[in-house]
């Protein structure tokens, strides 16, 4: 029984051993999921903070945009009034014949836009550019027999510099259109980063609940062993109290017997040596 109860005490040490290392090996393992986890949120966050500024800018772009545009066309509208005035005096000059010079400053600023905007064959851009030189030509031709007048003179002059500003804020708009939609671009491209980054922490977060639930498993086990071990410890050494007070109680009783055997001999008369004279002594017969 005992025997059976020290190797079974055996076989539990190394076990309770094994779960110790495999606990430790996994806490380790975890730490390093827990690490790489908090390691891709940071970059997570870093990714979704760049993407949210890229979002500010391009939307004050935009707003910049809608700004540009209103001018513009606040401009464009002081310019139509003036070249309908125009438009009045020529016709009073009698030079209405083809399109008005406020038509054709549109019809050229559409077909430069058109130009600038859009991607065109060779055909279609050399047809364009044609139509364009065709048109400034006319533009000045008209210009010029206007210019005779003075107060014509002064309103295409007024009418000029609205357009030239106009244009300007045009261009301004086309910027901040471009640099709107550039923020943009790149704001869907880290949100789209910072998604895959976020997919990868969730999983180094479920190798860490992995690894953390097995250490604690292993950990449990490791308790448990200890535990048996604690209780085997028990019973074997009351065990070994017992097989003790056996041996003694033996050890008694073999040694009554023979100070019995001597006390009869001595009753008998026979003669005792020293040694049987000192059993009788221990054994209180004497």
């Amino acid at each position: 029984m005992l025997n059976e109860l020290l190797e079974r005490k055996n076989d539990l040490k190394e076990k309770s051993e094994e779960f110790k290392n495999n606990r430790n090996e996994l806490n380790l393992e975890a730490s390093k999921c827990a690490t790489n986890r908090n390691e891709l949120n940071k970059r997570t966050k870093e990714l979704i903070d760049e993407a949210q500024q890229l979002k500010k800018m391009r939307d004050e772009n935009n707003k910049k945009v809608g700004e540009f545009k209103l001018k513009r066309d606040e401009i464009n509208e002081q310019a139509n009034k003036i070249f309908a005035e125009i438009d009045k005096i020529r016709k009073q000059l009698n030079l209405d014949d083809g399109p008005s010079l406020n038509e054709l400053k549109k019809e050229i600023e559409r077909l430069e836009f058109k130009q600038q905007t859009e991607v065109l064959n060779s055909g279609q851009e050399r047809e364009i550019v044609e139509s364009i030189a065709h048109m400034t030509e006319e533009f000045k031709r008209k210009k010029s027999q206007l210019e005779g007048s003075t107060e014509l003179k002064s309103l295409l002059e007024e009418a000029q510099k609205l357009r030239d500003e106009a244009s300007e804020y045009h261009t301004r708009l086309k910027e901040a259109a471009d640099a709107a939609q550039q923020h943009h671009d790149k704001m869907i491209e880290i949100f789209k980063e910072a998604d895959k980054v976020r997919d990868d922490s969730d999983v180094a977060h479920k190798e860490f609940v992995k690894a953390q639930e097995a250490a604690d498993e292993q950990h449990r086990l490791f308790i448990q062993s200890q535990k048996e071990i604690r209780e085997l410890n028990k019973v074997i050494i009351g065990l070994k109290r017992k097989s003790q007070a056996t041996r003694e109680d033996n050890v008694k009783e073999l040694a009554k017997k023979e100070a019995e055997d001597v006390y009869n001999k001595f009753k008998l008369g026979e003669k005792l040596d020293t040694e049987d004279l000192m059993l009788l002594q221990r054994s209180g017969m004497l």
